[in-house]
């Protein structure tokens, strides 16, 4: 049974899924990759873990905090939860880059493959995929969108640049 609910952010209305237990999915609506609601899931905003995301999601946009505390169950290949995995352990206010991510995982030469796992994490925010960029520093590669990404990382204080330092060409891929 998939449950889903609708939660309203600074950056536009999230799509949250559950099973029941645990997050399963945290979709910006506009997001590439994102799924539509089947006709056979459950709209239910109470349930588990919907009201603790809820509360902790707006803690997070207001500033008041840094570590998402959720039941998470991710559908995917095994090394896409190995690199979700070490999404979650990139530090509230810090970024890596997708070399970086590619080494943490094991494989030093797989920068594409991580990014490719990365742009397939059901679960944004929480499990932090916009806080990988790319090497020379420049945002790139979110599903959810550079201007999202970008506001994400300026909330965390992770990015102080402009959006005019990156080109135009560097679009969601």
């Amino acid at each position: 049974m998939t449950y889903y609910t609708y939660v309203d952010s600074p950056l536009e209305t999230l799509l949250l899924t559950s099973d029941g237990v645990s997050l399963t999915g945290l979709y910006m609506v506009e997001r590439r990759h994102g799924p539509e609601v089947e006709a056979d899931w459950v709209p239910d905003d109470d349930a588990a873990p919907f009201p603790a995301a809820r509360e902790q999601l707006a803690a997070y946009f207001e500033g008041r905090l840094t570590d998402f505390d959720l039941p998470l169950a991710m559908d995917g290949t095994e090394f896409q939860k190995r690199v979700w995995e070490e999404l979650t352990r990139i530090p509230y206010g810090a970024t890596i880059t997708y070399g970086e991510l590619a080494r943490r995982v094991g494989n030093p030469n797989g920068s594409r493959a991580v990014g490719l796992a990365n742009g397939r994490n059901p679960i944004s925010i929480v499990v932090p995929c916009h806080r990988v960029i790319g090497t020379s520093g420049k945002l790139v590669g979110y599903g959810g969108g550079l201007s999202r990404k970008e506001a994400l990382l300026v909330l965390e204080g992770a990015l102080l640049m402009a959006s005019s330092q990156w080109s135009q060409a560097d679009t969601d891929h």
